[in-house]
């Protein structure tokens, strides 16, 4: 069986490192990146089972960079989750048309449990 793979968007180095390491104990391929402006080429290249979006994040932010994802035929149906500390967490995720969301601070099982409803 293949690994699953997952792609996470974060500017936060530690919040990357930490992610990385929990899911690729768990037997996941994890790539990441600091900048979200090349969405496309990054999950052309990668082809990510799962998204994990911050929302703020240099070039573009998360909601632009989820929309790019979701209005392209090929990879509007990866799931997108999105990830941030905003008090408007569900209204950035809808308007990104992230399939769902994680606050920070995260639980990390939380987080774990969420990609796994994804991965099934």
């Amino acid at each position: 069986m293949s690994k699953k793979k997952i792609l996470i968007f974060d500017d936060d180095r530690a919040i990357l490192e930490v992610i990385t390491i929990i899911f690729e104990e768990n037997g996941y391929l994890v790539e990441i990146s600091e900048t979200s402006h090349d969405i496309i080429e990054k999950v052309s290249s990668f082809k990510p089972d799962v998204i994990l979006m911050d929302n703020w994040i240099p070039k573009i932010g998360g909601v632009e960079a989820t929309q790019l994802l979701k209005n392209h035929e090929e990879f509007k149906n990866i799931p997108v989750i999105y990830v941030t500390a905003n008090n408007d967490i569900v209204a950035l995720a809808k308007e990104a048309q992230a399939d769902d969301y994680v606050a920070k601070p995260f639980n990390l099982v939380d987080l774990e449990d969420k990609v796994a409803q994804y991965l099934g």
